[in-house]
C-alpha cells in the first residue's frame, strides 16, 4: 500500500473510515466532499443557543463497527433511559426494559398498554436474537415485521401501540413492512449498549472521524464536487470542478443516488424513506415529565415520536429553555407545511397533557429530509451491491452495501478498505 495513492468520494462515516484504514496501512489518501462539513447524512447546526441534528438521530453503543471506529469517552455520551413512554389522549404509560431500568421495573409491570404474554414474549425474543450475529441475522430467511412478530405471537394492540412507533421511528416505516432483519439485530444491540446522543450533537461523530483521518495523514477537501470519474484496471481518474486526478484506485462513498450517477451501478437501491423533524422550545421548567425516555404516539402518527432531547443532552438547549423534536413519518409530510406540522404536535401533547395547555411552545426549526435512509423491503439485502461491483478500479463504500444504519456505514467502509489492500498488493 505504500506509496498508493487513492481517492475518496465522499466525507460521510464510511468514506471517513475507509481513508483512516487506508492511510494507516501507508497510503496517499484524498477524500473529495462536495460539502463544506464532513457526515453526510449525520450533520448538526447550532441556532440561537440550540443544537439541532440533522433530524432526530441517535447512537446505538452496542454496534460492533461504533466501538471498533470511535473513540466513546470523547464524544460525552448523554444517554436515553431504556425503554420509552407509550402515550395516548389522556393517558401516558412507562414502558421499561426491565433488566436494565429495575427502577422502572414496577411501572412496566403495571402498564396497561402491554400484557403480560406480550412482556414474556419479548423476553424469549431477546435471548433469541441475542445468540446470532450481524450476518447470521441478516443472512436469514426474510418477513415484513409485521409478519415475523404475529409468527412470534405477539398481541396486535403490542405491535401497533408500541413496535410501529418505536421502530418507525428507527426504520421510518410505521407500517412495519420494513425487513425483519433489521428488527431483529436493532433490537439486538438495544441490548447490547445505550442510546445516546453526543453532548456536541450527532456531528461530533463523523468529526472525530475526520480528525483520526487527518492524524494518519489524509487530506480532506470540502466544497469540492466530482463530476465524474474513469476507471480501469490500471487505475482511476477522478473528475472535479478544479481538476483531474490520477488515482491507483478510486473509493465511492457518497449517498446511494450520487454513487449510481458516478458509477452506474443498478443494484444501488435509490428508493427511499424520508421524514420530517422539527425543534420546539419551551420554558425550562415546563418540558414534559417523560425524563429521558422517548415519548411514542400510540393513537396517532402525527407525530410519531417526540423526544425530550434538552433532558437527556442539556447541552442542547440555554439553561432557561427545554428543547424537544418531534419526527413525522411518510410521504404526506414532506409536503405540509411547517406551521401545520407545528399545529399537529401542540394539539398532540394539549391531548397527551389534557390539564396544561401548550401556548408557549415555540418552533425553532423544521427539516424536511426526503433520504433519510433507504428503504429495506424483505430480501433488499440480498440484492445489495459489493464492494467490488463498480467496474476497474473503482470499489463502493457505504450503508447500501450492508443495511442502514451508522452500523453499516462503518462496517462498510472498513471492508471497502480491506478490499482495496487486497486488491493493490496483488
Amino acid at each position: 500500500m505504500d506509496d498508493s495513492h487513492i481517492v475518496v468520494v465522499g466525507a460521510g462515516l464510511a468514506g471517513l473510515v475507509t481513508a483512516r484504514h487506508l492511510a494507516a496501512d501507508g497510503a496517499d489518501v484524498t477524500v473529495i466532499e462536495r460539502r463544506d462539513d464532513v457526515g453526510g447524512r449525520v450533520r448538526t447546526r447550532t441556532r440561537d443557543g440550540f443544537t439541532l441534528d440533522r433530524g432526530f438521530q441517535v447512537l446505538f453503543t452496542g454496534y460492533p463497527a461504533v466501538r471498533r471506529e470511535l473513540d466513546l469517552d470523547a464524544l460525552n455520551l448523554r444517554p436515553f433511559t431504556p425503554g420509552a413512554t407509550i402515550c395516548r389522549p389522556s393517558r401516558r404509560s412507562v414502558l421499561s426494559d426491565p433488566l436494565r431500568a429495575l427502577t422502572s421495573l414496577f411501572d412496566s409491570i403495571r402498564n396497561p398498554e402491554v400484557t403480560t404474554s406480550d412482556k414474556v414474549r419479548t423476553l424469549a425474543l431477546r435471548q433469541d436474537v441475542s445468540t446470532r450475529t450481524e450476518a447470521e441475522i441478516f443472512a436469514s430467511p426474510d418477513q415484513s415485521i409485521r409478519s415475523y412478530l404475529r409468527d412470534w405471537g405477539f398481541s396486535e394492540d403490542y405491535i401497533d401501540h408500541f413496535v410501529a412507533p418505536f421502530y418507525g421511528g428507527i426504520t421510518l416505516d410505521r407500517t412495519l413492512s420494513s425487513s425483519k432483519r433489521v428488527f431483529e439485530y436493532t433490537f439486538k444491540m438495544l441490548s447490547a449498549g445505550t442510546t445516546a446522543v453526543p453532548a456536541a450533537g450527532m456531528q461530533a461523530i463523523p468529526e472525530q472521524l475526520a480528525d483520526s483521518a487527518r492524524d494518519d495523514g489524509v487530506t480532506i477537501r470540502l466544497g469540492e464536487r466530482v463530476d465524474g470519474l474513469q476507471s480501469d484496471e490500471s487505475g482511476a481518474i477522478v473528475t472535479t470542478g478544479r481538476e483531474s486526478l490520477e488515482a491507483d484506485a478510486v473509493v465511492v462513498a457518497t449517498d446511494p443516488k450520487e454513487a449510481h450517477r458516478l458509477t452506474g451501478v443498478e443494484s444501488i437501491p435509490t428508493d427511499a424513506h424520508g421524514c420530517v423533524t422539527q425543534y420546539y422550545t419551551l420554558p425550562s421548567g415546563r418540558g414534559l415529565d417523560a425524563g429521558k425516555r422517548i415519548m411514542l404516539n400510540a393513537a396517532t402518527a402525527d407525530p410519531n415520536t417526540v423526544a425530550p432531547l434538552s433532558t437527556v443532552a442539556p447541552e442542547y438547549a440555554p439553561a432557561d429553555k427545554a428543547l424537544l423534536s418531534a419526527t413525522f413519518l411518510g410521504d404526506a409530510a414532506q409536503d405540509e407545511p411547517e406551521d401545520e406540522l407545528f399545529e399537529k404536535t401542540r394539539r398532540t401533547l394539549e391531548a397527551w397533557y389534557p390539564d396544561r395547555y401548550f401556548d408557549d411552545l415555540e418552533l425553532v426549526h423544521t427539516d424536511y429530509i426526503s433520504f433519510a435512509q433507504f428503504a429495506q423491503p424483505p430480501g433488499i439485502h440480498d440484492s445489495l451491491p459489493g464492494h467490488r461491483d463498480a467496474p476497474g478500479r473503482t470499489y463502493l463504500a457505504g450503508d447500501y452495501t450492508a443495511w442502514s444504519s451508522i452500523q453499516g456505514a462503518m462496517r462498510s467502509g472498513r471492508e471497502a478498505a480491506n478490499a482495496v489492500r487486497m486488491d493493490l498488493s496483488k
